[in-house]
């Protein structure tokens, strides 16, 4: 019996120590190596990829879009669209993600994918205007007209064959950052005359924040909405 309760105590005196050496281990000394690591090799990255404007405040992180939209008449009002501010860039759309129901007082972005095969409303493979309502093909519709109507200028119509894909859709995430240098240059007009700036001034604008493919052939260039906007608002301030 004495055996008994001395095998037993050893074996949890034993699990104790093993505890203690882990938590210390794996719980202390790892992160704590981890996190020095990335503070010391990729300290932008380990703090969220935040971008700051020429002040240097924190305006957002570059992997993560927003919205740029007139504020609400109503802010406690969770029915009510929001509507783009159009003297600046627009992202690419986030809209049938869900709803915010934590703080419905803000028009949050939303993670997640729309769930919606491409051909959803779709009528004889092709999306038209009898397009069932709430369906994948009457929102890329509906976009689509908002899309040019939005950026159609008194010296400038947009083509409807002209918007890009990325106009219309989410992406997987509902949180892309860039939109393609295509529907950045069919926004060019629009963000000119609502910014009192020349059509020139902005094309060089988009071009300078123009990304090409990752490592010169994985992707697809990218113009970074958030950058592209801090740049403007830095343009019109100066």
């Amino acid at each position: 019996m004495n055996n008994s309760v001395r095998g037993t105590a050893r074996l949890i005196g034993a699990g104790l120590r093993a505890l203690l050496v882990l938590t210390v281990v794996c719980g202390v000394l790892y992160p704590l190596a981890v996190t020095g690591v990335a503070q010391a090799l990729f300290h932008d990255q380990a703090n969220g990829s935040q971008f700051r404007d020429g002040s240097g405040n924190v305006v957002g992180s570059s992997l993560i879009g927003q919205r740029y939209d007139l504020p609400k008449k109503d802010p406690d009002d969770a029915e009510e669209t929001a509507k783009p501010d159009l003297k600046w860039f627009q992202p690419r759309p986030s809209n049938g993600l869900g709803a915010n129901s934590v703080n419905t007082r803000y028009s949050l972005l939303l993670s997640g994918a729309t769930n919606r095969s491409a051909d959803d409303g779709a009528v004889n493979g092709r999306c038209t205007k009898a397009s069932a309502e709430g369906s994948l093909c009457a929102q890329v519709i509906a976009a689509k007209e908002a899309v040019v109507a939005d950026n159609s200028t008194a010296g400038y119509q947009v083509d409807p064959r002209d918007v890009p894909a990325d106009a219309v859709t989410s992406s997987g995430s509902g949180l892309d950052p860039n939109i393609s240098p295509a529907y950045a240059a069919l926004q060019v007009h629009r963000v000119a005359e609502k910014n009192g700036l020349t059509v020139k001034q902005v094309e060089e604008l988009v071009e300078d924040h123009t990304q090409g493919r990752t490592l010169g052939f994985m992707g697809e260039p990218r113009v970074n909405v958030l950058e592209l906007n801090t740049a403007l608002k830095a343009l019109t301030h100066s």
